[in-house]
Parts: C-alpha cells; sequence; structure tokens
C-alpha cells in the first residue's frame, strides 16, 4: 500500500538536486499539482521539461493553455520506454540548458511490465548518485495511485538502496529455458543459436540484428572482465524473448552503461550499447557474479 505522505512531495537528495514525487488519484489531482509546478518554474524564470506518457501529456497541455509553448514535452514511452535511458536523457537537458531545469516524469506509467517496474525503481533511486552534484535541477516524478508504488524509497537520499538493489541478482532463470555456456571460441556460435530461438518465436530480422549485435557485446564483456566464460539463458516471458547473461565478474560502478563511457576506457560500452538497442536491459552484478538481462519484445 502506498503510505499517507506519498502524496506529499518529498525533499532531500544530496547537494542541492531536489528529487521529490507525488501520487495522484485522479486525472483532476495530477493536472492540479502539475499545472502548479510547471507555473511555479515559469515565473521563476526556469526551463521547463515534462516527459509523461501521451495520455497525461494531453491533459497537461489543456491544463496551461498558452503557457503550454513555453514547455519542453517528450514521450515517456519512447525516452524512457527503457529507464536506464532516462539518465543519460536528462543528462543532455541539463548540458544543453542555459537556465535551471525544473522537469516532470512519469517513468512508472500504468501498463508497464513487473520487470520495467522493477527498473524505474532502480533508475529513481541511482538518480541521485548520477545528479547529485547538480544543484539547478529539480525533478518531480509522477505515480498514478493504481501503479502501487511507493516513492518514498526511492526519492531524497536513495543511495543505499540503489546499492542494495544492484547487487542482489534478479529472479532465477526459469527451468523452461534454454541454457548455453560459452567461451571465447564460441561468440558466433552463440549467435547462430540465438538466431534460431529468435526466428522460431517471430522476432523481426531489425529487432534480431539488434539483439544480436546488444548480446554480442554483453557476451564479449563476459570473457574479457567475467573469468572469460559466461552462462547465456533465452526463454519467452510476457511477450518478450529475453536473454540472461551471467558470469564470475563484479562492476562496481553502479552507473555503468546509463553514462557514456570514454572512447579510450575499458568496459561499459556493451552494457550501454545493449540500453540502446533492447526494449529494457537489466544488470546487476554482486562479489561474484554478474547478470545482464536482455528483453526483446515479440513483435
Amino acid at each position: 500500500m502506498l503510505k499517507d505522505s506519498a502524496t506529499d512531495s518529498l525533499y532531500g537528495a544530496p547537494a542541492g538536486f531536489e528529487h521529490d514525487a507525488f501520487v495522484h488519484g485522479s486525472d483532476e489531482e495530477f493536472v492540479r499539482r502539475a499545472a502548479t509546478f510547471v507555473r511555479v518554474g515559469l515565473a521563476a524564470g526556469e526551463e521547463i521539461v515534462a516527459v509523461l506518457s501521451p495520455g497525461r501529456t494531453a491533459d497537461l497541455r489543456d491544463a496551461l493553455g498558452p503557457d503550454q509553448d513555453q514547455v519542453r514535452f517528450a514521450d515517456m514511452t519512447v525516452a524512457g520506454g527503457n529507464p536506464a535511458r532516462l539518465i543519460p536523457f536528462w543528462r543532455a537537458v541539463l548540458e544543453q540548458a542555459a537556465r535551471p531545469v525544473r522537469a516532470l516524469s512519469e517513468a512508472a506509467y500504468a501498463g508497464r511490465s513487473d520487470a520495467e517496474y522493477a527498473e524505474v525503481e532502480l533508475h529513481e533511486a541511482l538518480s541521485d548518485i548520477a545528479f547529485a552534484t547538480d544543484p539547478s535541477f529539480r525533478l518531480q516524478c509522477v505515480y498514478e495511485a493504481s501503479v502501487g508504488i511507493d516513492p518514498t524509497a526511492t526519492h531524497a537520499g536513495a543511495e543505499a538502496l540503489a546499492e542494495k538493489a544492484f547487487r542482489t541478482a534478479l529472479d532465477d532463470v526459469p527451468d523452461r529455458a534454454e541454457r548455453w555456456e560459452f567461451g571465447p571460441g564460441e561468440l558466433s556460435q552463440v549467435r547462430q543459436w540465438l538466431s534460431g530461438q529468435a526466428s522460431s518465436h517471430g522476432v523481426s530480422r531489425d529487432r534480431l540484428e539488434d539483439l544480436s549485435l546488444a548480446l554480442h557485446e554483453v557476451c564479449t564483456n563476459s570473457i574479457r572482465f567475467g573469468g572469460g566464460r559466461g552462462t547465456l539463458a533465452v526463454w519467452i516471458a510476457s511477450g518478450a524473448l529475453i536473454c540472461d547473461v551471467t558470469d564470475r565478474g563484479r562492476i562496481d560502478n553502479l552507473l555503468v552503461g546509463r553514462v557514456l563511457p570514454p572512447l579510450d576506457g575499458l568496459g561499459g560500452r556493451g552494457v550501454w550499447l545493449a540500453n540502446q538497442l533492447c526494449d529494457l536491459a537489466q544488470l546487476r552484478s554482486g562479489d561474484d557474479f554478474t547478470q545482464v538481462r536482455l528483453h526483446t519484445r515479440l513483435r
């Protein structure tokens, strides 16, 4: 259940970054609170960015009237369909802004899968780390009460939660999954095997090419940084083809895959690329494991 306090704004993120949230129980409440938030920012001369689901965007535009022209809108189902793309999205906004940024975000929009909601919660917690030194950024997250997520734990200083979530393995691979153990000389065979699996389940050629490239990068990371070998498991769930890669490595950087690594840097680019190519990419890493789970919707 949602805590009563979750309907109020939440404050306290470190070093000036204001990361709060509100939960709304009706369209009218959303419009009232979101429009007030925007108009306060406009009056202060701030740059306003609203990344919402299409329905919420339409409601807020109607409420703002002529003021809507002063707001930059983006479709959350595109910009943040994979929640791991949101930190780089906001980083780009901040780098381009000439004024303080006041933003609305609806990452936990209704209709997401359980895996997507889990990644939204991790994203929210990681945001306190990613933007801790950005005092000119205020991010207010919008939650529909029917979604059933309490944002009090993932806002206002959630670094410990981010660490715990990142270090905890995802739910177990189902028994029905097909498995493949791979090493340095088997990456081409892995791609051929995946191609057969994906084709049999109706994955389009374009989507298969994206998934194959992402999987190749992730498996290469396992060989380079995860002890030279890894395990690939593939199965179908919730209308998606899921590829799970595990190895014996450890990743220390909680923001890997969410911050573009330097061209001359070691590691990180494979996970970044997977986040751009897949509908969802989940990453967890502890003392003796790294797990990357790629989701590609069947179409």
